[in-house]
């Protein structure tokens, strides 16, 4: 192995060994846990939503807005273990559970679970299926005309970096999604997208009536779903992006472990942050098992250090850290494996 990367040593242990490093405990699923947390986000993003409508003044809205967009962050995190399995045996429950959940957030729960669990999961940071904050090559970059030179600019900035969702996942991947005709899928697409549709209609115009007009829409509808996508956004390019995590566009240099376990970043942050986004950011354990529960992520965690802890990338969140890598994570060179800031990018090209 000598002279190869280090995840190399990774493409010849399958993920189904990798996961005999976790223990059986940390697949038991907690009635109280699961719906405990269920009723903790609901609760929370009814008060918000209800602060939206009873307060008069406007920042008082807008504030409680935003509140109420940090709400929709954790029940989708909640809905996102119950579509892959890892709170209820039965899909329908996860199914109807998960798809009140994801309403607020104005994701259709089946097609979410379509580019997520298959796309995503399937083929974490091979971009030819996988193109979830796929960077460019410098010369694609150079390339691209100026507004879409902008537009990528404007993704990869940590302040702006939500309009990667909407205008990469959100809007192609679920709002104008068609489905091949034969898709056996196809009808139930159509009708979480017709769900979707109705509560955001709804939704507005229960804020213009009661939350008084254009305001209430404005700190009750919108202001959730930018935050929302701001949320989803950072946490997975944290997730998937770091100077030393390489992405592939060649299936003889990848492999599903090494996707999994080498390119899954965990990022620790305070014991009150962790619960509230219900351990999202303790992704490695995720990425090996999405079966595994959100209340057992940091045990199952504890059991990969432990066999494979020289393959697993850990951070502290600290916003200059954050800060630090969408400086130097712009574009990527895919054959040395190379990350480019957009001003070294520039004198290369040069």
């Amino acid at each position: 192995m000598t002279g190869l990367p280090i995840y190399q040593a990774l493409r010849d242990i399958k993920l189904t060994t990798v996961r005999k490093a976790i223990s059986d405990a940390c697949y038991n699923r907690s009635v109280l846990q699961t719906f405990g947390w269920y009723a903790f986000d609901l609760a929370l993003y009814l008060g918000l939503m209800w602060g939206v409508f009873s307060s008069d003044a406007w920042w008082a809205k807008l504030l409680f807005g935003f509140g109420a967009g940090c709400a929709v962050a954790f029940m989708f995190v909640w809905a996102h273990d119950a579509a892959h399995g890892a709170l209820f045996k039965s899909d329908w429950t996860a199914e109807i559970l998960g798809t009140v959940f994801m309403l607020p957030s104005l994701n259709p729960y089946r097609l979410w679970c379509h580019g997520h669990n298959r796309v995503h999961h399937g083929f974490t940071s091979f971009t030819p299926v996988d193109w979830i904050w796929r960077p460019l090559r410098p010369q694609e970059y150079a390339a691209l005309p100026w507004y879409r030179k902008l537009i990528y600019r404007l993704e990869r900035w940590p302040y702006t970096c939500a309009l990667h969702y909407v205008l990469k996942v959100w809007w192609p991947g679920m709002v104008i999604y068609r489905p091949d005709a034969k898709s056996r899928e196809r009808l139930g697409y159509s009708i979480h997208q017709v769900l979707t549709a109705g509560f955001a209609v709804a939704l507005s115009l229960v804020a213009w009536h009661w939350g008084g007009g254009l305001l209430g829409v404005i700190a009750g509808v919108l202001i959730p779903f930018v935050v929302f996508n701001y949320f989803i956004a950072l946490f997975v390019f944290l997730h998937h992006t770091h100077p030393e995590v390489p992405f592939f566009d060649h299936r003889s240099e990848w492999s599903n472990t090494i996707g999994q376990v080498y390119c899954s970043v965990t990022w620790r942050c305070s014991r009150l942050s962790e619960l509230l986004i219900h351990n999202i950011m303790i992704h490695v354990p995720h990425h090996v098992d999405p079966r595994i529960p959100f209340y057992r992520l940091k045990s199952a965690y504890a059991d990969l250090r432990r066999d494979y802890g020289e393959y697993i990338h850990e951070y502290r969140f600290r916003w200059r850290t954050v800060r630090d890598i969408f400086r130097r994570c712009q574009l990527y060179d895919f054959d040395s494996k190379t990350w480019y800031s957009f001003r070294e990018a520039a004198a290369l090209t040069a």
